[in-house]
């Protein structure tokens, strides 16, 4: 019995020391990948079909959603360490809505795009266009995982599997989801300012 505990201690022991680096080198990867995306798109403005636009609308209301997830998901860590756990659920359960607007709100900025005759493929579709709409649609996959991980640490925190001492889960949650975030303030200047 003692052994057995002993075992179980020393997992959860690796299983802390090897997830958080798991998660930043995906991370990683997934920083390469949008720096190659983007760096194809500073690349492709040299074409002579370029087209520049401003970005739709909703790209700033999605913006504004998502940093504020960040924030209620960041409060939300800061009170469960404090064990105040209605409130941190609470907070978790906003910042979920938060970023189901913030894809809406994506797909809201996609029909912004066609309704001015800017489409993804097609014989109406840019070089430009397709760029934007593609990585931002990318993004938006990625913060789809996220959503993901949101319903997973929103279920583990009814069942009460988070406590002061012992986040791992949700931890990982929030490090992914800040991630995406940034993520999307980098795409969301990149496209602002380079056209």
């Amino acid at each position: 019995m003692i052994e057995e505990q002993a075992l179980k201690q020393e997992y959860v022991v690796a299983q802390k020391k090897s997830a958080k680096p798991m998660l930043w080198v995906s991370m990683i990867s997934m920083v390469m990948f949008f720096a190659g995306l983007t760096s194809a798109y500073v690349i492709s403005m040299k074409r002579d079909d370029w087209v520049s636009f401003d970005l739709p609308q909703a790209f700033y209301t999605s913006t504004f959603l998502i940093v504020a997830s960040s924030i209620t998901f960041f409060l939300s860590q800061r009170f469960l360490k404090q064990n105040k756990r209605q409130l941190s659920l609470i907070l978790v359960v906003i910042t979920l809505l938060l970023g189901l607007g913030f894809v809406w709100q994506q797909y809201v900025g996609f029909n912004q795009l066609k309704s001015i005759g800017l489409y993804f493929t097609g014989p109406n579709s840019t070089v430009s266009t397709s760029f934007i709409i593609g990585i931002t649609f990318l993004h938006v996959l990625h913060l789809l995982a996220g959503i993901i991980v949101l319903f997973v640490v929103i279920y583990n925190h009814f069942k009460y599997k988070y406590k002061p001492d012992n986040l791992l889960g949700f931890e990982l949650g929030a490090i992914f989801w800040h991630f995406v975030d940034i993520l999307w303030i980098y795409l969301f200047f990149f496209f602002s300012f380079i056209k």
